[in-house]
């Protein structure tokens, strides 16, 4: 397996997908629930094959990508060779960045000496998808839009 299974949740949320990809496989319903049943060890693996599925699919159109924490705001765009990262930091204990409150100071008064900015970018040292998964794991969550990203482009640059 390269990611991880989906969980419980997840796969009720994607229980047509699931089905279209079973479907793919030539298993009906009542195989699954046999299948389910009485090869437990099959199931985990079909399971398995179909959360990679959705997983890469996930990843690969994954471009931005925000970490929030109390002292720092990480907002990362990932391109095809390079993924680019905005750090924002700050040493005011009374803000938090990881609360709505945090960010709006920040929105407000991002030139205030309570605000460090960094920019800097690399190349993947594994295959992309897997660097945003690792990303995904260690807190990260996929923006669509990068609107703060893209604000903050424009500020460091």
């Amino acid at each position: 397996m390269k990611y991880i299974q989906l969980t419980k949740e997840q796969l009720e949320e994607l229980h047509q997908e699931f089905a279209t990809f079973l479907a793919s496989q030539q298993i009906d319903v009542n195989e699954w629930n046999d299948i389910k049943k009485n090869k437990p060890e099959v199931a985990d693996e079909e399971l398995n094959i179909f959360s990679d599925l959705v997983w890469e699919d996930v990843l690969t159109k994954a471009e931005y990508l925000e970490h929030f924490s109390k002292n720092s705001i990480n907002l990362f765009y990932c391109t095809e060779g390079v993924i680019q990262r905005i750090m924002i930091k700050t040493n005011d204990a009374s803000i938090d960045l990881s609360s709505q409150e945090g960010i709006q100071v920040l929105l407000n008064h991002p030139k205030s000496d309570s605000f460090e900015f960094f920019k800097g970018a690399k190349k993947y040292n594994k295959e992309r998808n897997l660097e945003i998964f690792d990303l995904v794991l260690k807190g990260a969550s996929i923006n669509k839009e990068g609107i703060l990203y893209q604000n903050f482009r424009k500020f460091v640059n």
